[in-house]
């Protein structure tokens, strides 16, 4: 039974969420008994939907990367086409990579978020079994990295802000894919973006998987949304290659320290944008303002920058990655070897035998 509030069905409870969805259940019923038979259950209304609110604090305070994974995964969370139809206005489709053909995984066109032109790049997964078949679930061929850094160089020559929205499982992996030059079309997107002469906000809002997500990843500022995952591979590739057991995909999803409290405090992206109670999917309006708030307030500091010191800056962004973590290793490692080596020295040494005099 739908929950009237928050339009999540039996079927969209997470595994984790069962006492979450007993609640709901009580007070749906509860409901449909005070339509039938006029008693006023108000009060045992509200206690119970102060005990759900409870029990969503206390399961998303602390979820694990696996389970932000599965968050990330959830079948009604916000796609692009939400964000687009919410947030952009006037939006107009620009298609084709003037080379192959248009491919429907990477959606670019012009548009305006509040007084802000922007060109908004963006991988669609698809809402339905007929428009995921047709956007490869999210996982963009070579067409759709070319049309994307094509339509970002058109911006770039009419001085236009360029927006990213990442949202994949990875690129495509198919024959024909690599055929056309999958590593290339991304290598030329990251080549290209980092030297791009105006402001590039890039967002994860779900997915970010491997270099399929780095392909229009590359900008001034990196941001996630909170239940978003960034990573080199997927939780349950990494186990296979690791353990080659996909149900190791928990542990492994903990080793690639893919969430955003992990990868803000590498300093690997800039900001971590709040997601309503519960996950976007709960309440998509309040996720897409929060997204169209953190744009609107970091593109007006990105355009007060000359174009030589923000090209600059991301450079020096780009060439500082992971540095931290590097610096930090090497302070253990030098810790542990002053350790060892102070270790070695206290232990005591053995007087040299003097031969007998014959």
């Amino acid at each position: 039974m739908p929950d009237s509030k928050n339009n999540i069905t039996d079927g969209d409870y997470l595994a984790f969420e069962e006492k979450v969805a007993d609640l709901d259940s009580q007070t749906n019923e509860l409901r449909r008994l005070s339509s039938l038979k006029g008693i006023d259950y108000s009060t045992e209304i509200r206690r119970l939907q102060q005990a759900q609110v409870a029990e969503l604090k206390r399961i998303y305070s602390k979820l694990t990367a696996w389970q932000t994974v599965q968050v990330a995964r959830h079948p009604k969370r916000p796609l692009l086409p939400d964000y687009l139809d919410l947030m952009v206005k006037d939006f107009r489709e620009l298609h084709g990579d003037r080379c192959f053909g248009d491919d429907h995984a990477i959606i670019t066109g012009l548009g305006q978020i509040r007084r802000e032109k922007v060109l908004v790049v963006g991988q669609n997964k698809g809402k339905n079994t007929k428009q995921k078949i047709a956007c490869n679930f999210g996982c963009a061929n070579p067409e759709g990295y070319r049309k994307a850094i094509a339509k970002m160089k058109f911006a770039e020559k009419y001085n236009i802000p360029v927006v990213t929205l990442i949202d994949t499982p990875g690129a495509y992996p198919g024959v024909g894919a690599e055929e056309r030059g999958q590593a290339q079309a991304i290598a030329v997107n990251l080549t290209e973006m980092s030297r791009l002469k105006v402001p590039i906000i890039c967002i994860v809002i779900g997915e970010g998987g491997s270099g399929g997500a780095l392909g229009i990843g590359v900008g001034d500022r990196l941001a996630m949304l909170e239940f978003a995952y960034y990573s080199v591979i997927s939780p349950e590739g990494c186990a296979a290659i690791l353990w080659r057991d996909g149900s190791q995909a928990p542990d492994a999803a903990e080793a690639l320290k893919l969430t955003g409290r992990d990868l803000y405090s590498l300093k690997l992206i800039d900001a971590i944008i709040p997601e309503p109670l519960g996950g976007a999917h709960r309440n998509v309006h309040d996720t897409v303002y929060n997204v169209e708030s953190y744009i609107v307030k970091t593109l007006a500091a990105l355009k007060r920058t000359k174009v030589e010191t923000l090209l600059e800056n991301r450079y020096k962004k780009l060439r500082s990655l992971g540095t931290d973590a590097t610096a930090l290793l090497r302070k253990k490692t030098a810790e542990r070897q002053e350790r060892i080596k102070a270790a070695l020295r206290a232990i005591p040494k053995k007087p040299k035998r003097v031969p007998a005099k014959i």
